[in-house]
């Protein structure tokens, strides 16, 4: 999904402001947020479905909210969507349904890797509609297979409850220079088998 999540290498963001010796928590309530979402994973929603409603948050609210206000905006839109919270309850904070039952279940062994480390692979130039771990900046570019882990579960599928599809995820590093033209470091990045396809 093309969005403004996906920011790395867009102009017009200004620096990425640190702040020295940064709390992990500015508020109390921000702890709660992590928690609420540290023990609704695997039980309400997974982790691709929650990066997925971050990525749905409207741009300029994306842009305006903390990383706390997001996760918090993440939570309420899952919570609706799973039928655990009914969107009438938000502003009251009542809780007037029972919570959801949610049977986990335990998933295949994946796909056979496809590459190795030090195998030169071309990400695919794909735009979905829909949740990817693939950045932009990283589309149709090559790289090289550092280590090869895994299987993990695709995101890309169980961001939108599709069945569960396990493949290698490899660390492909790519030239800077590659990317955006300048600079000598390297940038690491995880991609999924479905991601690569042999380069050329």
């Amino acid at each position: 999904m093309n969005g403004v999540h996906d920011m790395g290498g867009m102009h017009g963001y200004g620096p990425v402001e640190v702040e020295p010796n940064e709390p992990v928590f500015h508020a109390r309530w921000e702890g709660v947020v992590r928690v609420l979402i540290t023990r609704s994973l695997n039980n309400v929603f997974n982790l691709d479905e929650m990066r997925h409603a971050i990525e749905r948050i409207p741009p300029a609210e994306y842009i305006a909210s903390s990383y706390y206000e997001r996760w918090l905006s993440a939570l309420e839109t899952l919570m609706v969507e799973k039928r655990v919270l009914d969107a009438t309850q938000l502003p009251t904070g009542v809780h007037a349904t029972p919570a959801a039952s949610v049977e986990l279940a335990f998933a295949p062994s994946g796909e056979t890797p496809r590459f190795k480390p030090g195998d030169r692979v071309k990400t695919k130039n794909v735009h979905p509609t829909g949740h990817t771990r693939l950045p932009r900046y990283v589309r149709g570019k090559m790289g090289t297979v550092r280590t090869v882990n895994g299987p993990f579960i695709l995101p890309d599928a169980n961001a939108h409850g599709l069945p569960e599809r396990r493949e290698p995820v490899y660390a492909v590093e790519f030239k800077a220079s590659d990317l955006w033209g300048t600079g000598d470091h390297l940038v690491c990045v995880d991609c999924w088998q479905s991601y690569l396809e042999p380069a050329i």
